[in-house]
């Protein structure tokens, strides 16, 4: 339930989470999850017993919390329904917490100069990645294998590529299940980086082509996503 005395901010507070979950699994997950609905500055999830089973995530933009406020609650994660509010105040309730409680002021600069690492690590990964070559040796221009790329006719099954090692078949069920005929991932352990995703047809997965090209589980990886082929 919302906490109709809490104002919108970018700051959102998760309760009622899955307390098995291991902290860093966790929080990719979230960030996973919750990048959909814009930029996110941070995602804090601690294992001090009072705090356990419980999340903050904070975006840029109080539109985009708001929209997850919305949207998700009461979103199955990890097999237990989401229960999502404003947070009453991120700089009181998690930083003294983590320990990295700084002024507002300092705050901000603080995450410009992070914006900016940002970036110009995005520059950098999106240049190596015009030059590389993908694993097994292949070429990877845009990091479309040979014989593979987005000029395979459409069909239901999708290809992704570019992914973080650290993903798990859940982490994308989360992303891909957000759209219509969504049936099931397929991973292939001895070949981390990519995946298959199944729709119940062409149209379905050809919208969620469109809607997660380019999005990215962590700032260094883009998702590549294209028809598989047949």
């Amino acid at each position: 339930m919302l906490t109709a005395d809490i104002p919108p901010n970018q700051a959102i507070y998760i309760k009622n989470i899955n307390e098995k979950i291991n902290k860093e699994e966790l929080k990719r997950s979230l960030y996973c999850l919750f990048s959909h609905f814009g930029r996110i500055l941070d995602v804090v999830a601690l294992k001090t017993p009072k705090l356990r089973g419980q999340a903050w995530v904070v975006f840029t933009e109080v539109t985009a919390a708001s929209n997850a406020v919305r949207q998700m609650q009461n979103f199955p994660f990890y097999d237990k329904p989401m229960l999502i509010q404003y947070a009453k105040s991120k700089s009181d309730c998690v930083s003294k917490v983590e320990g990295t409680f700084v002024p507002r002021e300092k705050k901000m600069k603080q995450e410009e100069k992070v914006e900016k690492k940002r970036n110009a690590e995005d520059n950098r990964q999106s240049s190596m990645a015009n030059g590389a070559t993908a694993q097994n040796g292949r070429p990877a221009p845009s990091f479309q294998p040979s014989g593979q790329d987005t000029t395979m006719p459409p069909n239901n099954i999708l290809f992704i590529q570019n992914l973080p090692v650290e993903t798990t078949s859940m982490m994308l069920q989360l992303l891909f299940e957000q759209y219509p005929g969504f049936k099931e991932i397929r991973m292939i352990q001895a070949k981390p980086g990519i995946a298959f995703v199944e729709f119940e047809d062409d149209v379905q997965s050809s919208m969620a082509m469109q809607a997660l090209q380019g999005f990215k589980i962590t700032p260094q990886n883009p998702m590549v996503v294209s028809f598989a082929k047949k």
